[in-house]
């Protein structure tokens, strides 16, 4: 009768992976993670606090990195991604039920989704702030921003919530082992005793009209902003303006690289390393929270000279 039970048990929890064969190191890896989560958080909040602190870092360009900060915090850092991979190398906790594994991919994709739009909009502003110098402060007002934020955030839930709802639809009907120490819905799809179908297109969908419409637009207008760039007469002026944008291109790699190897990975490396999907997936989730403040503390002038004064006093 218990072994009925425990056969039950499988069918309504997902097994969620550590680094496979690593178990005698877990803590270690523990540690690593937690060093991570802390200078992430530190060094987020200390981004968030000295932009709304000082008056002078009141323009869009800081206020798209306070809202690229927000979504890194959230993303790397928040409770849907914490418990699952801390719990699993600390007390080797593997179990997730359905609908926390559909409530966590949920939070994740859409704020992976959040943080391409806030990514698009960096490259908005800085194609504005070179291309059309002159009209920048009429064309992003603070009302404006708020609504551009407003949008990303409304477009990032209404585009992943149906997934949890197409997930909710299929039959589990054997122990579900997942490669990650969290869920992701690409993976968690092929688990399901059904036609896969719908929620294969559908995420191939969204994934073009979000992350790949966002980084396709974010090319274009650095293609705008090179070409106006290349016209500038002086040298100095010339490394200028491309010096306002490298902290930008440093996050795009951050973000993206990661990201569509992934996906690709997911879709068509079926022969792929499991141990190279899982260093991708950590890779993915962790490390824009972590350099996007180093990238913007070592880049911006302005930014750095702040926290310094901050540390000093």
């Amino acid at each position: 009768m218990s072994a009925v039970n425990d056969t039950k048990i499988h069918y309504e929890v997902f097994l969620l992976t550590g680094i496979p064969g690593k178990g005698d190191i877990h803590l270690w890896i523990s540690v690593i993670f937690c060093l991570t989560y802390a200078i992430s958080i530190v060094g987020n909040s200390l981004i968030l606090f000295i932009i709304k602190t000082d008056l002078s870092l009141h323009e869009p360009m800081y206020i798209f990195l306070s809202m690229l900060a927000i979504t890194d915090l959230d993303l790397g850092l928040s409770i849907a991604t914490i418990p699952t991979i801390l719990g699993i190398y600390l007390f080797n906790s593997r179990e997730i039920s359905f609908d926390a594994c559909f409530g966590q991919l949920f939070f994740i994709q859409s704020l992976h989704c959040i943080e391409s739009s806030v990514l698009l909009l960096m490259a908005f502003d800085r194609f504005i702030a070179i291309c059309d110098p002159l009209r920048y402060a009429s064309i992003l007002t603070l009302p404006r921003i708020a609504k551009m934020g407003l949008v990303c955030v409304l477009r990032g839930v209404a585009v992943m919530l149906p997934f949890p709802f197409l997930l909710k639809r299929f039959r589990f009907c054997r122990v579900n082992v997942l490669s990650h120490s969290y869920c992701m819905h690409q993976e968690v799809m092929k688990m399901a005793c059904s036609d896969i179908s719908v929620n294969s297109i559908y995420g191939l969908f969204i994934t073009v009209l979000t992350v790949g419409l966002d980084s396709m637009l974010i090319f274009l207008s650095y293609v705008m902003i090179l070409k106006t760039v290349l016209s500038i007469a002086s040298h100095k002026e010339f490394l200028r303006a491309l010096n306002t944008c490298v902290s930008h291109l440093c996050a795009i790699l951050l973000f993206y690289m990661p990201e569509f190897s992934l996906t690709l990975i997911h879709r068509f490396g079926k022969s792929s390393s499991p141990l190279l999907q899982i260093v991708l997936g950590y890779i993915n989730l962790l490390v824009p929270p972590l350099m996007n403040p180093i990238v913007y503390s070592v880049k911006s002038k302005h930014l750095r000279s702040r926290i310094t004064r901050v540390f000093v006093k």
